[in-house]
């Protein structure tokens, strides 16, 4: 069974940085899905934060360009958002995602960032 465990979100002020984790288990051949963060808000759409091939192609939505980087490591099937200069808007739930056409698609539990002074 297919679990993706996230660490790392929480409370920080607005300027401030967080760094989301998420490592998946339970299946082989991680390394050829696409790894990703989204967020949701109450009342809101989930949407797109970030997403990475494996090999290393990136995607960001525009509200985070050039504020967060996301990286992975196919060895240890970890995903990993660095988030720096967060803003009130950035308060969301933060969940980890991996999927591939043929393979499926799976969802972290999801991880409370909350940005506010």
């Amino acid at each position: 069974q297919v679990q993706l465990v996230e660490s790392g979100g929480g409370l920080v002020q607005p300027g401030g940085s967080l760094r989301l984790s998420c490592a998946a288990s339970g299946r082989s051949m991680f390394n050829i899905f696409v790894m990703g963060w989204y967020r949701q808000v109450p009342g809101k759409q989930r949407e797109l934060v970030a997403t990475i091939t494996s090999g290393g192609v990136t995607n960001y939505a525009d509200s985070v360009k050039g504020r967060f980087t996301i990286s992975r490591d196919n060895a240890k099937n970890t995903v990993v958002l660095q988030m720096n200069s967060l803003q009130p808007e950035d308060t969301a739930v933060y969940y980890c995602n991996v999927r591939n056409t043929f393979l499926g698609t799976y969802w972290g539990q999801g991880t409370q960032v909350t940005v506010s002074s």
